[in-house]
């Protein structure tokens, strides 16, 4: 009978090593328990698509470098959702590894582009349940469509100062100091790029990382400018003095002004927060720091703006020297 656990064959013989055990234990209910969604192909180990995207982020050049700095295992993919940012992203040349297309997502211009542009790129284009997307976002505004970016490969800072000393201008580098926002980063590598500048430095710690984000705002300029991630930003500050390189704080309380400064020669600006403005090391560690000449009653720039200004005049001395 149903439950009677006195029946013959019900309860282990005494004397046994398991001893008295009763019924299946939950074995059969758990064995028949759902394991939850399939996880999207790329983040299955063996499957070809994520064999591609593992063998894409290891074959991406190393910029500014052969060798690499900063914490790359504690950097892993970022996931880039939305059909306006994954175009932003793939109109900038960001070097995804797959696009992840939502199975029956309405097709509209943003998402063929989207497609086309990921398709003429060679990134793996792949079709999965819409449940896989929803995992990925906390409240579901993936509008069906997403983008794997593997993470950055930082250049070294020793590796960044010998590829700017060997051109053919004096260097002309920008390290920031704890610049938190990753649209800043962004633009201040547009700028850097946009007037010769050979690079920018980044700290470990506290500082905007090179982001889906920051790659937007660079329009691209990220894929050929380096990017260098310092242990210790004032350490390295000093490293480069030592070898040559001018290093100038840019503080709207500074003692000089860039109308008064030459930049002809191997300069380093240093850009710091909005709020804070430079630590006191970085600063203790300058050579000179510069303010901007501004009329009216405006206290300060953001500081992508006022990295821009001081690069924009340094090419200018460099152009008519």
């Amino acid at each position: 009978m149903a439950g009677n656990s006195s029946r013959r064959g019900a309860i282990r013989k005494t004397g046994t090593k398991k001893g008295q055990v009763v019924g299946s234990g939950g074995q059969r209910r758990r064995g028949l328990e759902a394991r939850g969604a399939t996880p999207p192909a790329v983040e299955r180990t063996k499957h070809p698509a994520s064999k591609r995207a593992r063998a894409a982020a290891k074959a991406a050049p190393t910029r500014g470098g052969a060798r690499t700095a900063g914490r790359k295992a504690e950097d892993g993919p970022e996931t880039v959702l939305g059909r306006n940012p994954v175009v932003e992203c793939l109109r900038a040349g960001v070097p995804a590894t797959a696009l992840w297309v939502a199975t029956g997502t309405e097709s509209d211009d943003r998402l063929k582009e989207a497609v086309q542009r990921a398709a003429d790129a060679g990134i793996s284009i792949l079709e999965v349940p819409r449940t896989d997307l929803d995992r990925l976002s906390a409240n579901g505004l993936h509008q069906g469509i997403a983008l794997q970016v593997p993470p950055y490969r930082y250049a070294h800072p020793d590796d960044l100062l010998s590829s700017a000393r060997s051109a053919a201008e004096p260097a002309l580098l920008v390290a920031l100091d704890n610049i938190t926002d990753p649209r800043n980063l962004g633009a201040v590598v547009r700028s850097v790029a946009a007037f010769g500048g050979h690079g920018v430095l980044i700290p470990q710690r506290r500082s905007a990382s090179v982001t889906a984000v920051a790659w937007r705002t660079s329009a691209g300029a990220a894929a050929r400018l380096p990017v260098a991630r310092a242990t210790n930003l004032t350490r390295t500050l000093k490293d480069w003095q030592n070898k040559g390189v001018t290093i100038v704080g840019l503080d709207a309380g500074g003692d000089t002004t860039l109308d008064e400064f030459d930049g002809s020669g191997p300069v380093c600006i240093v850009v710091g927060s909005e709020g804070k403005g430079l630590s006191r090391l970085v600063r203790e560690t300058c050579d000179a720091v510069l303010s901007i000449p501004m009329a009216g009653d405006v206290e300060s720039l953001n500081a992508s703006v006022a990295a821009g200004v001081v690069l924009a005049d340094l090419a200018r001395q460099r152009r008519t020297r």
